[in-house]
Formats: structure tokens, sequence, C-alpha cells
């Protein structure tokens, strides 16, 4: 008598998938909502472009402080109970950001928003890693971060209409409710080790395991003598503190520009802007697609992403040079759509060697290599308030006032292609590192 046939193997990690792409598009959407309200919350209160900074900024400052610290909590205490009380947390802040009465409040509640905010991607590193074999996480990184950028495309559109029609008050409020909906549900679902999920059988556990997922609950103290170091870490946190400069533009002040600057109406500027962070969508999902398919081309697979995203900052320059030089609004949020699409090809290939390189403490130390980006978004949220303000002082008006930011923003791009160039890959569990 013949044995009978296996099961077949079941597919609860692509469940997980689904439930990693919902964090990262309500993630987006939360965080970007605010730069379409610059504009009403600006006239509400009376607020300079300097003040409006100093909100903005407020998020970023907490979101850089808190991420290492979350991101080793999700390593000692798992992944399901730290995502679910970092979205609950953000997504209270959002909804209250719609009972601020000025600058002062602004300024509180977008700290605790940001605080609360911090640590989802390294857990959600975390995840990626216990949860999918090797060959896989290129794709569920493109498509999580892929949906990150559709809730940022949404977000712009979406927040115009619903401050035209509930005023900016409510939107903030209708924005919360969408994440509370997603942590209860994840919190129902979701297990720390795919082992203990009922919908993993024995065939799925011995693929994920088998692509070499890690299975520690605790790592250990993390190597910080190691870490500080170690060269690759260090040059790809630098090169996501340059890529935070690029695209926090893009999260902060694009609307406000279209609207000073070209004078482009509030509902059309949130249309604009969601076509140029539709790029980055694309970026991230091709992104993706290469990021699984570099290893099976080449036996470098290092020195292949390196010099893709080398040609693909230098490209996003060349974009953001020749944009800013279009005197036509769609055909200059175009080539910044293009911009964008080509540096967020990058994004999927950046994790690709930062999870790897993290070791047993991918939640700690990505947190920080992600964290570090908050400096970048900090010095490109606070450079275009002073900027613009200054360039105001000295009777400058439209896109005077403001084109010449564009500048800088290029030559940051060209700066990261110089960081891609020098970066190399080194384990951080190289025994060498642990001397």
């Amino acid at each position: 008598m013949s044995p009978p046939d296996p099961a077949p193997t079941t597919r609860a990690r692509y469940g997980v998938a689904l439930w990693l792409c919902g964090l990262s598009a309500v993630l987006y959407l939360d965080r970007i909502c605010m730069s379409q309200a610059v504009g009403p919350i600006q006239k509400e209160f009376g607020l300079s472009g300097m003040q409006m900074s100093y909100v903005m900024m407020a998020f970023s400052l907490a979101y850089g402080l808190f991420e290492v610290p979350t991101g080793r909590l999700g390593d000692k205490n798992g992944s399901r109970a730290v995502l679910t009380r970092v979205v609950v947390w953000w997504s209270a802040f959002t909804a209250l950001t719609g009972a601020c009465t000025g600058l002062v409040s602004l300024i509180v509640v977008r700290f605790l928003f940001g605080a609360g905010e911090a640590g989802a991607f390294p857990n959600a590193a975390r995840v990626v890693s216990r949860w999918f074999p090797l060959d896989e996480r290129g794709r569920v990184q493109g498509l999580m971060l892929a949906s990150a950028q559709i809730g940022a495309v949404s977000a712009p559109a979406a927040a115009a209409q619903l401050i035209e029609a509930v005023g900016w008050r409510g939107a903030f409020v209708a924005f919360g409710l969408v994440g509370v909906a997603w942590a209860a549900g994840f919190w129902w679902w979701f297990r720390d080790d795919p082992a203990a999920h009922p919908g993993v059988n024995a065939a799925e556990l011995a693929a994920i395991r088998g692509g070499g997922a890690a299975t520690e609950t605790d790592p250990g103290p993390v190597p910080w003598r190691a870490v500080f170091a170690n060269r690759g870490i260090l040059v790809l946190g630098l090169i996501m503190i340059l890529a935070s400069f690029y695209t926090y533009f893009f999260y902060s002040w694009f609307p406000k520009y279209l609207d000073d600057a070209r004078g482009v109406p509030n509902v059309r500027a949130g249309w604009l802007a969601s076509l140029v962070l539709g790029g980055s969508a694309v970026g991230m999902l091709f992104g993706g697609w290469l990021a699984d398919r570099i290893p099976r081309w080449t036996t470098d697979a290092v020195r292949a992403r390196r010099r893709l995203a080398v040609g693909c900052y230098l490209t996003a320059a060349g974009c953001m040079a020749a944009g800013t030089r279009c005197d036509d609004p769609v055909a200059m949020a175009g080539l910044f759509a293009a911009g964008m699409c080509a540096m967020h090809v990058t994004i999927p290939n950046w994790w690709s060697v930062a999870i790897p390189q993290c070791g047993r403490h991918v939640g700690a130390l990505f947190g920080l290599m992600n964290g570090v980006g908050v400096v970048g978004a900090l010095s490109s949220q606070w450079f275009v308030g002073a900027y613009s303000d200054w360039r105001e002082r000295q009777g400058f008006e439209g896109r005077e006032r403001w084109d010449p930011v564009f500048d800088v923003y290029t030559g940051v791009l060209v700066c990261g292609a110089v960081a891609w160039a020098l970066y190399r890959w080194r384990p951080l569990d190289d025994p060498r590192n642990e001397a």
C-alpha cells in the first residue's frame, strides 16, 4: 500500500505579506496627509513657514529617537505586541492632530505621533526575516514598500478631498480610524513564530526555515562597539540620511510649493503630489522584483546592487534638475515622478543588504540604520521652511523664492550616488567584528 500523498503546502506567509502591506500603506497615509494640511493650518493659526517646519520636525525627531528602542523591544518581546501598540498609538495621535489649538499643541501632538510610529519598519523587517525564505524576501520587501508609497500616493488627493468636505480637523480623525482597524485585525491573526500559527503546516514551516529564517526570540546584547566600526552599517545609515532629505521635500512641502510658487489650487496640487509619489510606488515594485533576481544573474550581488543604485541616484538627480526648469506644472511633476521612481528602485535592494548585515539583531540595528534617516528628514523640513522665509524677506516671490532649493536637492542625490559607490558589505556577525 503506497503512503498517502503529503498535504499541500500552506500559504499563511502570504497573509503575513498582506498584513505588512497594509501596515506600510496606513503608515504613509497617516504620515503624508499632514503635507496637504500645511496651507489650511497656516491660515487658521497664522503660522510662518519656519513655524510649520518646527511642527513637521517634531514628528521626525521623535521618530528618530524612538526607532532603535522600539526595534530592540521587538527583538526581545516579539513584533506582534509591538506593532499593535505602534499602530494604535500613532493612530490616536493622528486623530488628535485635529484637536490642536495652535503651534505648541501641534508640536506636542506631532512629536508623540512620531514616537508612536517609530519602530514600525524595524519590526516589519524582523517579521520578514522570520516568516520568509531568503529567495522570497525581495518581492515581499518590494510589495511592502510599494504599499507604503501607495499610502503616500493616496494621502495628498484623499486629504485634499476630505479637507474640502469636512475641514482639516475632520480629515485627521478619519485617517486615524483606519489604523485602529488594522491593529485589531493584526493582533487577532498574526503570530511571531510561524510554528505557532494554526494556518502553517509542516511543509510551509520547512520552506520558511529552509531559507534561513531566524528563530531566536532574544538575540542577546547588541555588540555596539562592532556596530560603530562596521563600514557597511555606517554607509547604509548615510545613504538613508541622504534619501530621507530628498524624499521629505515631497512628504512635507511639495503641495505648499505648488500653491505658492506655481499657483496650483489645493485639490489639483493634491493630484500632482500623488502623481509624484506614484513614481516611488512603481520604483518600489520594480526594485523588489530586481532584488530577488539579482542573485540569480550574478555571483556578486552586492556589486550589482551598488552599481544599480549609483545609476538610479544619478538619474533622479537629472530628473530633478530638468523638472525644476519646466514651466508646465504637469511636466514638472512627471519628471519629479520619474526621479522618485529611479531613486526608490534602490530601497528594496537597500533592505536586501541591510537585513542580513544586521545578523541576529535585525530589530535594533535596522532601527538604527533606518532611524538615522531622521537627520535627513529634519534637515529637509527645516531647510525648506527657513530658506523660503529668508527668500521672502529678500523680496522674492513665486518661483524665484522657491526654485533655488531644488539645486540643493539635486546635489544631495549626487552625494547619494557617491555613498552607494563607497558601500561594501561586511556582516555584523563576522568574527573579525566581535573583538
